[in-house]
């Protein structure tokens, strides 16, 4: 009977899950996944979690309750430091393993092997190994498993260039037909933000199904090669060290530069240290030229929906007027 193991539908979940799933698969567990996000996974992280913590990090707890309601037999945390070189996850990420141990009873093994590749991309062979070892692999068997993910990743990674999001892309690699594009959309907005505040409809109020629903073609920065992405960065005096907030910055920048994005939206999360600093560079610089319209949003447990959705409402008849006065 395989291992079942379980991964939350969070965090970084929108980043590498197709790359987790085939690892752990090859390995030989039988992944299960948390559900959709509901007003009860919040609520429960919202218990289980610290006051301080972020919305996400609140998010994920109750993810991981999820989890252990379903019965897995593992749980897998890896303890997020570093996936560039010379570059940082949020510390968050990297303590995340350690408070859900101490605040969620019940809880089964947690696999929190750390991922660090700071000083070199071969430091990823520890985690590779140790994964395995949970398992009863040879460091040459986790190493083919990861091999094999690694090429699940890059036809991921390949789909979002092409412009599709997330979940679109998840189905792709599930066998189904890619979405068609919306040729009537008479807008392109640009949606910037951490991948689980944008990406998960609940918490983020459907921002993006809403900006499509009312004809608008939706962008992020997922959907820019990385060599895009720095050069957008590269239009700053000093390198960024959070790998996500690079993306972002360099996102925005990139889209503003390109000049193919009618709007700009950034979507930050209240109590997120590093989204303070990137949202006010993002729209310093956005402000400074003057040429595309930059709204932003913040959400936390309390933000109202119907705020959320006036505010979209106007930023778009604003867009909309904009374009129609040349």
């Amino acid at each position: 009977m395989p291992v079942r193991v379980g991964i939350p539908r969070a965090l970084l979940y929108y980043y590498y899950f197709p790359m987790w799933k085939k690892f752990l698969e090859q390995l030989g567990g039988e992944v299960v996944v948390s559900g959709r996000t509901t007003k009860g996974i919040l609520t429960r992280g919202v218990q289980r979690c610290v006051d301080e913590a972020c919305l996400p990090i609140k998010l994920a707890f109750g993810h991981v309750q999820d989890m252990v309601d379903k019965g897995v037999d593992y749980i897998f945390l890896p303890r997020m430091v570093s996936v560039a070189r010379r570059e940082y996850i949020c510390p968050k990420f990297l303590g995340f393993p350690d408070m859900v141990k101490q605040n969620i009873p019940g809880l089964p093994p947690v696999i929190d092997t750390a991922v660090n590749v700071r000083k070199s991309s071969r430091d990823i062979n520890q985690f590779i190994w140790q994964v395995g070892a949970v398992f009863g692999k040879s460091p040459l068997q986790s190493w083919l498993a990861y091999r094999q993910a690694g090429q699940v990743h890059n036809r991921y990674i390949k789909l979002l260039e092409q412009g599709l999001l997330p979940e679109e892309a998840m189905q792709v690699l599930a066998g189904k037909e890619a979405p068609q594009a919306d040729n009537n959309a008479d807008l392109t907005l640009a949606v910037i933000g951490h991948p689980y505040n944008i990406y998960d409809p609940f918490i983020s109020m459907n921002i993006i199904g809403r900006l499509k629903k009312a004809g608008a073609r939706v962008l992020t920065p997922d959907n820019l090669t990385e060599q895009m992405v720095n050069q957008g960065v590269s239009r700053l005096p000093k390198k960024l060290f959070w790998t996500l907030s690079r993306r972002m910055t360099g996102g925005a920048l990139e889209y503003q530069w390109q000049g193919k994005v009618d709007g700009i939206i950034h979507v930050a999360a209240f109590a997120c240290g590093p989204d303070s600093m990137t949202g006010e560079l993002i729209e310093r610089y956005i402000r400074r030229e003057g040429k595309i319209p930059f709204m932003s949003i913040n959400l936390d447990e309390h933000t109202g929906e119907a705020g959320v959705i006036t505010r979209l409402e106007a930023f778009l008849d604003m867009v909309r007027w904009r374009r129609t006065a040349g």
